[in-house]
């Protein structure tokens, strides 16, 4: 199975690169997905995170989206990620009413599966560092979800090394679940978007 599973990650890595566009180059959509990134013990988005907000801020802001679904980690009382985001994103000047969260978005693979399934998405733009993008579109688009997907302007302060070569691991982990098509562990009623 190793060599299968290798050939489908060139290969889907392969046909996504073109669906990976600049920020200056991303047309209208009605929903972004906004990855989860890790909160601080403040409360506050990491780095990562908070660049990646700015990115759909610009792209709401200049009407290339109409919605953006936070998605991130919401386990315990103390770790709210989508909730953090969602602030940032009001700090920055997007109406509340324009935010939704996902609070079960655990990993790429249940936030591209509840965006379809729970929210309704059928076309959006994804948000995330360029190292993650070509497995989140990959998996936003074997999941129902034409998907189109940007970097955030500005990588964190971090090497981006360590993500780098996660991305291995995980990319290999995304084609087995595709594979697979495992329900989340929290999946819940049908919330559409619009």
């Amino acid at each position: 199975m190793g060599p299968t599973i290798y050939a489908k990650i060139a290969t889907s890595h392969a046909r996504y690169d073109a669906n990976i566009i600049s920020l200056i180059s991303v047309p209208k959509r009605d929903v972004a997905i906004i990855f989860g990134a890790g909160v601080l013990p403040n409360g506050q988005p990491t780095e990562y995170l908070r660049n990646r907000i700015v990115t759909g801020v610009t792209l709401y802001k200049e009407g290339r989206v109409r919605k953006i679904l936070m998605s991130g980690d919401n386990r315990t009382s103390h770790y709210n990620e989508p909730a953090a985001m969602a602030r940032y994103a009001q700090m920055l000047g997007v109406p509340r009413k324009d935010i939704v969260e996902d609070y079960a978005g655990y990993n790429t693979y249940a936030t591209c599966y509840r965006a379809s399934v729970i929210f309704g998405i059928s076309s959006a733009t994804v948000i995330t560092q360029g190292y993650h993008l070509p497995r989140a579109v990959m998996t936003c688009n074997h999941l129902g979800i034409t998907t189109i997907g940007v970097a955030a302007q500005r990588q964190g302060r971090d090497s981006a090394l360590m993500y780098i070569a996660r991305e291995f691991i995980s990319t290999d982990k995304a084609v087995i679940e595709l594979m697979v098509r495992p329900v989340p562990a929290v999946l819940g009623g049908p919330e559409p978007i619009f």
